[in-house]
């Protein structure tokens, strides 16, 4: 194995979580008056973290949105997950692979730990990520595209950004990886090739990261 560490992207990385989430966000938004198509949300907020919802509605309209917004669309996504969430196809295969290799690996997403655990264990990919393989925006002060979370998790995990490499999805988790100083491989499933500028390398099937990480 080229990398020391493996730090996953989660949501549309190791679950098929970005259609539910996208297509509940731009429907919440439309309802409220703020709207939204779910190509809207894909472009806007795939890949960040709630605060950029927030700070791009008001930024757009002047208006706040509700104080309770993001409880209410985290029940509605919870409840969703609850009865349409996967796993992307292969990362159960790669998680096992890294595992019985003894290679290190965690997650480092924008979503909430809550959010994080509740789609592990609705999909069966708890059984492969302790508390200590899990890391939030919620850890940092600023979520991706600045660079903190991945260089908060590399530390926690005792490996130094030049070792590391990313799994991304969204041009916000590459920004991040990068501005890290680390390696991004670009998950192309969802995301046009295009937008994942910088990315060390892109892929489009899960199930071909192990050979790509093992020339890394």
């Amino acid at each position: 194995m080229g990398y020391d560490l493996v730090i996953f992207d989660n949501d549309g990385v190791l679950v098929d979580s970005e259609p539910i989430s996208n297509r509940l966000l731009a429907g919440y938004l439309t309802e409220i008056g703020h709207p939204t198509s779910y190509e809207d949300s894909i472009r806007d907020y795939m890949g960040s973290a709630m605060h950029r919802v927030h700070d791009l509605v008001a930024e757009r309209t002047g208006q706040r949105l509700p104080a309770d917004f993001d409880d209410v669309f985290h029940a509605r996504v919870f409840a969703a997950f609850e009865r349409e969430l996967k796993p992307v196809t292969g990362a159960m295969d790669v998680l096992e692979k890294l595992s019985a290799d003894g290679v290190p690996y965690c997650v480092a997403s924008s979503g909430s730990h809550e959010r994080i655990r509740v789609g592990h264990r609705t999909t069966g990919l708890d059984r492969w990520f302790d508390d200590g393989r899990i890391f939030s925006s919620q850890d940092v002060g600023r979520g991706k595209p600045a660079p903190d979370l991945f260089l908060y998790a590399a530390a926690r995990m005792g490996v130094t950004p030049e070792r590391c490499v990313v799994v991304e999805d969204s041009p916000l988790g590459v920004q991040a990886a990068v501005a890290a100083g680390m390696d991004v491989y670009g998950f192309t499933a969802m995301t046009p090739a295009g937008r994942l500028g910088g990315a060390t390398q892109l892929f489009d099937d899960m199930r071909a990261l192990v050979p790509l990480l093992q020339g890394g």
